[in-house]
């Protein structure tokens, strides 16, 4: 069939994705989305996209040129679900270290600061415990090497080395947690206890799910057997951290990381290289609690959603996480999890244009939230 008419016949196919699309939108704003709904929705917009242009088709039998993105392959769809996944939803994430200094990065990481076992450093790298022991020794690394964080100086922001669950609960809503996304800032009143910022957990757009960073429901990708490549976070010479992607259709994002003396600035940006208007862009930032020491009840009654602020207290009552996002359509907490969200949502993004979004994180220590809350208002001027 020539390419003309297989474009004209697939166009036909747009209106029923539209309304895929806003059935989609009013049955709910978060992941838990009726599965046949958004499993037509995303195959009919990866389906409909060879009418744009027919060097760029994105289909189960036919993928764009090599040189469309760095950020695919082809493989064969593997099961993401039943009991062999849900055993160890951490299995399939092992990242070899590229050589001595990667290693020696991830060894510190790992050991000084997430306090990881020796299975659980086996699990991150795929070496054998044996051989991770020798090299601790080697490179004496142990609790009486450990650096300690002086007051007056920046938080301790590190990538989150994968391995570990960072979730507490509703586990099947996160196999194969990704780290490339993923990053721990250290609480300044204990060096122990972390929060695992996931960002971003997720993007929607008016194609679909554009990016998740686990196995849960499919993206657009994920649907047509196409597998992103893993991706590591860069540290920056200043000390701040950043992480960039780009998918198969040429949509490129990333987040940079800039820890601060009483709190972490972050920034979510994306850039639209691909043929189609982006619109209903919709960013899930995850803040995850299962390494905050106080923070670990499955439950919303410890939290404060106050748009565009969401804060969780200690079991005492004395100390806060807070976070907030520009631009915030939705502020919430996952119990199980449990989480925080201030989840932002992008302004539409023509072809070649560039979005950004700001965000904060920051510990606070005593009774007066509000005020506290007030402080930060006042200081971020973050947009609504």
């Amino acid at each position: 069939m020539p390419i003309y008419s297989l474009a004209v016949r697939l166009a036909m196919l747009l209106p029923l994705s539209l309304a895929c699309h806003h059935a989609v939108r009013s049955v709910d704003d978060g992941l838990g989305l009726p599965m046949l709904v958004r499993d037509i929705h995303q195959k009919l917009v990866i389906i409909a996209s060879a009418t744009t242009d027919s060097a760029r088709v994105l289909t189960a039998i036919q993928v764009g040129p090599a040189d469309m993105s760095q950020d695919r392959t082809i493989h064969t769809p593997q099961a993401t679900g039943g009991e062999e996944t849900m055993k160890d939803s951490t299995a399939s994430q092992a990242r070899a270290p590229k050589n001595n200094a990667d290693l020696r990065f991830w060894l510190e990481d790992m050991s000084w600061y997430h306090r990881y076992s020796l299975d659980e450093m086996s699990a991150t790298t795929g070496l054998a415990p044996r051989r991770i022991e020798q090299a601790l020794r080697r490179l004496k690394l142990n609790a009486s090497s450990r650096p300690h964080r002086s007051p007056g100086l920046p938080l301790t922001v590190l990538p989150y080395p994968g391995g570990r669950h960072p979730r507490i609960g509703f586990l099947e809503g996160a196999v194969n947690p990704q780290r490339d996304t993923k990053i721990s800032v250290f609480a300044p009143w204990d060096e122990e206890s972390y929060a695992v910022v996931d960002l971003p957990e997720a993007i929607w757009s008016n194609l679909g799910l554009i990016y998740l960073a686990h196995t849960h429901v499919p993206t657009i990708w994920s649907a047509h057997a196409i597998e992103l490549v893993k991706r590591e976070w860069e540290r920056r010479t200043d000390g701040s951290w950043a992480g960039t992607r780009t998918l198969p259709n040429g949509v490129e994002f990333g987040a940079n990381v800039i820890p601060e003396t009483d709190g972490v600035k972050m920034e979510i940006w994306l850039k639209n290289h691909s043929a189609e208007m982006l619109s209903d862009l919709r960013v899930q930032n995850c803040v995850l609690l299962k390494g905050m020491r106080g923070f670990t009840a499955q439950t919303n009654d410890n939290k404060r959603f106050e748009s565009p602020f969401v804060a969780c207290h200690s079991e005492d009552g004395r100390r806060w996480i807070i976070t907030a996002w520009e631009r915030c359509s939705h502020a919430w907490g996952n119990a199980q999890c449990p989480c925080l969200h201030s989840d932002p949502k992008f302004p539409d993004c023509g072809r070649g244009r560039t979005a950004r979004l700001r965000g904060w994180l920051s510990f606070y220590e005593g009774t007066d939230i509000e005020g506290e809350i007030h402080r930060l208002k006042d200081m971020l001027h973050l947009a609504e």
